[in-house]
């Protein structure tokens, strides 16, 4: 007979309790590090904007630029500390997770809410969207995004944008506007921001780099869903706010605008500092949802010049029906 040692039970016990008490700290570290995204990613706009407006810039070029880009800190912390730890499932997952979220979970449960009009869809940042969905789609099909592809991707970044400045139409001085911050309060408002969401968007790749371990789930699953959906969440509340509010066309906008600085700032960014090596599992079915979702309000948009509310739910249920194939 073989006899078990007294304190071999309790050794089990304490080691299962530690595993729990584990994945406990890595669910908080992901939510805290959600927080501070969201949070910080707000203060660090209201300092970048403040800074703007002190040095006269018009809310045009705040608005398509510094706003812009400062929405999409939290997708591009997190991309580049996932990549430098040598994560880039979450890195890459984290870009095409928040485009797909965007268009089928953000614009579709703001559709759902109301019909949005789709014209800006056919007009040329529509077309961007698409090109630079198409560009994105044949990097993660030749398997690596190296640098000379993370740098022509910010080359047709930078080409975008000034043209866009020379083509739009500022917005005129509003006499009633209140009087901007300091230069030192906006600089120093943004400076925190800044480091706040550098250190969300740490404890969200640590704690979901570990929450993949723990359940045996790729890096790019964990990237394309938690990761994603969470750094996409101030495009959600800007969306859905422009929707209660009838302003269907600026969800649209919010959502084209931020699929482009994914791609082709966000991806292009990380991918210039760290080439990133394409998980397989991105180059099955969340690939062509990836190229599904940017056509479907394309193709809503041509045939009925609008996306109606069913579409908006038939949308939601959509990427329901994605992550439960992915993560099954």
């Amino acid at each position: 007979m073989l006899l078990r040692a007294p304190w071999a039970g309790g050794a089990a016990i304490c080691a299962f309790g530690f595993g729990h008490f584990s994945m406990i700290i890595d669910f908080g570290l992901v939510a805290l590090g959600l927080v501070a995204l969201v949070f910080c990613g707000d203060v660090l706009v209201r300092g970048a904007v403040g800074v703007a407006q002190r040095a006269g810039l018009s809310p045009f070029v705040i608005g398509l630029t510094l706003v812009g880009f400062g929405t999409s800190m939290p997708e591009l912390m997190t991309s580049l500390i996932a990549a430098n730890q040598g994560a880039p499932g979450i890195a890459l997952g984290n870009v095409v997770g928040s485009n797909i979220a965007n268009i089928l979970l953000i614009l579709g449960i703001t559709a759902a809410m109301g019909a949005i009009p789709g014209r800006a869809l056919l007009e040329r940042d529509g077309m961007v969207m698409i090109g630079a969905t198409v560009v994105c789609s044949v990097l993660i099909l030749s398997g690596h995004v190296g640098r000379i592809a993370g740098l022509a991707c910010i080359a047709a970044l930078v080409t975008y944008l000034v043209v866009t400045l020379r083509s739009g139409k500022p917005d005129q001085d509003d006499t009633n506007a209140a009087e901007p911050m300091s230069l030192l309060a906006g600089l120093g408002i943004f400076l925190a921001g800044l480091v706040g969401v550098m250190i969300g968007a740490k404890l969200l790749v640590q704690g979901a780099s570990e929450i993949a371990r723990a359940f045996a789930v790729s890096e790019a699953v964990i990237g394309l869903t938690v990761v994603a959906v969470g750094t996409s969440l101030p495009e959600l509340v800007t969306s859905v706010m422009a929707a209660r509010k009838g302003q269907g066309a600026l969800a649209i906008g919010n959502v084209i605008g931020s699929n482009i600085f994914n791609i082709l700032g966000i991806l292009g960014v990380t991918a210039a500092i760290y080439p990133l090596a394409v998980p397989a599992d991105m180059q099955g079915i969340t690939l062509w949802v990836f190229i599904l979702a940017a056509l479907l309000p394309i193709g809503f948009a041509l045939v009925r010049g609008l996306i109606p509310r069913w579409a908006g739910f038939g949308f939601v249920a959509g990427y329901a029906a994605y992550v439960v194939a992915i993560v099954a």
